[in-house]
């Protein structure tokens, strides 16, 4: 490779990576700070699994409708746009004067807004990455910008807890949209060079928005790939939004320390991101990889369901680690793959297409959690469920694999 498509790459991978990780902060500052702000607004804490599905509604129309935008007006310029969305929708949310009709409806309005501009975020990135990553790396390239999201939620987990404890929470979430403003202005420099490619005159219409999802769908490999996603995100996003909660109210951890441990299953994600990346450009077949990822998840969804209150804090973060490292660790392996197989010149698209049936496990899995936790009066039940629904899909991967090969 030229060393002008070296800084190429480079540069597309380095600001893809800084906008990941900042709407996975977003995303992710809700549920870290869940016990500060139900307690400040006298609501439930088990709300969250509402407030996280309602941001993934709008990721799921977000990612589906991001193809055609991306192509008209740039990957950079639409995730400028996401950026911005997720920053002004907490930024809504500490409109702590206003009466309790109108913040009810902030708080129903703000993650609707924060998904929609977290959904493109993905789908903008791969038709970057597609363009510029050295084939031979292409699955370590996307595993290392989807580092972005543990990354961002790892940053959340260590940051915000304590920042808010003497700050606020409405200060914290205020710093974050200043931030948001500043990454939106960075990322302004690369556009030349990352939209070179746009197509300035390229229609937008509700047939275009819709014909990607068909080719997903009628493409077996791409259908197969998509519903992994539906089920291993329902996974990881109930482990990013339950597991500090389950560990401050069922074995009476502090806020800080269950910040901790959701840091260290995001560090985790972050590790297996990398490393299935490459085992998948250079020794396991990526469906044969995302079966055992699959498996590997499940036992530790089983394990996290059993921690005890006279279990080791040690112990418990090596589970959280591991379990960080499969059920987070799998998403670049798969967009890489969809990449690879989508039709010339539409791996944005498609991937847009492929994400909005994965933001749907997403949208499924918090409230459906939430509801298993309501009922049974446990979050047990909800990290065995899911942990269940891992391994059956993981399985289904391996077994396919098996009858190819005969």
């Amino acid at each position: 490779m030229s060393a002008p498509r070296r800084r190429a790459a480079a540069t597309a991978l380095a600001v893809t990576l800084a906008l990941q990780m900042f709407t996975s902060l977003t995303a992710t500052a809700t549920s870290v700070l869940a016990p500060m702000i139900a307690s400040d607004l006298d609501l439930s804490p088990k709300l969250i699994g509402v407030f996280v599905g309602i941001i993934y509604v709008g990721s799921m129309a977000g990612s589906l409708v991001a193809g055609g935008f991306v192509e008209r007006f740039g990957a950079i310029r639409v995730s400028q746009a996401g950026v911005l969305m997720c920053a002004a929708s907490l930024a809504a949310v500490c409109a702590g004067a206003a009466p309790p009709s109108a913040l009810v409806v902030l708080l129903a309005a703000a993650p609707l807004v924060l998904g929609l501009g977290y959904g493109p975020i993905t789908p903008a990135s791969s038709h970057v990455l597609v363009r510029t990553a050295p084939p031979s790396r292409m699955a370590l390239t996307f595993s290392i910008k989807q580092t972005g999201v543990p990354a961002g939620a790892a940053l959340a987990g260590a940051l915000l807890p304590g920042f808010a404890l003497v700050q606020g929470w409405r200060a914290t979430y205020l710093a974050i949209a200043a931030l948001g403003i500043a990454i939106a202005a960075i990322a302004q420099t690369t556009r030349r060079e990352l939209d070179a490619d746009r197509q300035r005159g390229r229609p937008i219409s509700i047939a275009g928005v819709f014909a990607p999802l068909r080719t997903v769908l009628r493409t077996r490999a791409l259908a197969e790939l998509a519903l992994t996603g539906f089920v291993y995100a329902a996974t990881q996003v109930c482990l990013a939004s339950f597991l500090v909660i389950y560990l401050t109210e069922t074995l009476g951890f502090g806020i800080v320390a269950a910040g901790l441990a959701l840091t260290v299953a995001n560090i985790g994600g972050i590790v297996g991101r990398i490393i299935w990346g490459g085992t998948a450009d250079r020794w396991v077949p990526p469906r044969v990889l995302l079966g055992s990822i699959g498996v590997a998840a499940a036992l530790c969804a089983y394990a996290t369901a059993l921690f005890g209150g006279g279990w080791p804090s040690s112990f418990i973060f090596v589970v959280c680690a591991l379990f960080g490292a499969t059920a987070i660790g799998w998403n670049g392996v798969q967009l890489a793959e969809i990449a690879r197989r989508s039709p010339p010149g539409q791996a944005g698209t498609v991937t847009g297409a492929s994400g909005f049936i994965t933001f749907a496990g997403v949208v499924f899995g918090p409230p459906t959690f939430a509801l298993l936790a309501a009922t049974t009066g446990s979050y047990r039940i909800g990290f065995l469920a899911f942990g269940s629904a891992s391994l059956l899909c993981g399985l289904r991967l391996l077994a396919r694999r098996r009858r190819a090969a005969r």
